[in-house]
């Protein structure tokens, strides 16, 4: 049976922090990862359409890859814009497809809200970044940085 690609809802917020904490052992934000903050911030995201939307792709009952696509505003980029905050495909299934078809998803969601623009951050020596390139997405001439705004 080929996986199933569906949109989440609040009743799926435990399989996709279970995803969540599969990602941080393999490729951890460079934010410490505090599970009762993810969990409340996830809930919020999934009650809230305008922050953005998640998806979590199934192997028949289990939960084996997701995506979470986030929304701003910038008037560089021509208005409101996305970005794929999360993309994780279990290790054992990769290479199958699904991530690719993630980005694909992607890129439909982002355009049906109205976004002009889809951004991504990788980290430097993830082999995604030979995928992210193929697809179309480009290297910055700009460094990303980030300034934490509470203690």
């Amino acid at each position: 049976m080929p996986p199933r690609f569906e949109l989440a809802t609040l009743a799926d917020l435990e399989s996709l922090l279970s995803l969540m904490k599969k990602m941080q052992e393999a490729d951890p934000w460079s934010e410490p990862f505090c599970e009762n903050t993810a969990r409340s911030n996830l809930a919020q995201l999934l009650q809230n359409p305008a922050y953005g939307i998640a998806c979590l792709v199934w192997d028949s009952e289990r939960p084996i890859a997701y995506l979470v696509i986030c929304f701003d505003y910038s008037l560089e980029y021509r208005g409101k814009g996305a970005w794929i905050d999360e993309l994780f495909v279990e290790a054992s299934r990769r290479g199958q497809g699904i991530g690719t078809r993630l980005l694909d998803l992607a890129e439909t969601l982002s355009r049906e809200h109205h976004a002009q623009f889809l951004h991504l951050e990788v980290s430097h020596g993830n082999p995604a970044i030979e995928l992210y390139r193929r697809r179309g997405y480009r290297d910055h001439r700009r460094y990303l940085m980030t300034k934490p705004l509470t203690s």
